[in-house]
């Protein structure tokens, strides 16, 4: 997904209203302020109680709902045929900020602050993203993500990343 698609989106979705966050890749590149490699889609994250307002958004602008096989009524995938995907993450905070349903969020993954393309976004702050890359087989693109947030941010690299390390 390019970076111009990506403000739209956002300015769109805050525009009417949406509480959303950037997670994933996109998150990254906010923090750093600038694209660092090509995204194959946007990880979103947004309170449930807004699911069917974003759903009816996207819908509007052409995008349909793609069944996966990891999709369930938190985590669902819209496409629009053009290059153009989000990854929807949902969930439910309760008073104190602790998760209440849907993924995992906490309010703490909700505060980074981050630009794309000089628009200032919400993002999932460096240190959860660095967490949110483990606890999976990680790949290259998870390996340039968190180097770059660990080199940028001081932060730990995680031990899921020492294969990288001893390779160079």
């Amino acid at each position: 997904m390019e970076a111009q698609s990506v403000v739209e989106f956002w300015t769109v979705a805050t525009a009417q209203g949406l509480n959303i966050c950037i997670d994933g890749g996109w998150a990254v590149d906010a923090l750093l302020g600038l694209q660092t490699r090509p995204h194959d889609d946007l990880d979103i994250a947004l309170p449930a109680s807004q699911r069917a307002k974003l759903c009816q958004i996207l819908e509007v602008r052409g995008f349909v709902k793609v069944d996966r096989p990891d999709s369930w009524e938190h985590n669902f995938v819209y496409d629009n045929g053009m290059g153009q995907v989000l990854d929807v993450h949902t969930y439910a905070l309760k008073p104190d900020g602790s998760n209440a349903g849907g993924v995992a969020y906490r309010a703490e993954h909700l505060t980074g602050q981050g630009q794309i393309l000089g628009t200032k976004i919400r993002c999932v702050p460096a240190e959860w993203l660095v967490q949110f890359h483990t606890g999976y087989d990680v790949d290259e693109n998870d390996w340039h993500d968190v180097r770059l947030l660990c080199e940028r941010f001081d932060l730990a690299i995680p031990p899921a990343y020492a294969r990288f390390i001893s390779n160079g």
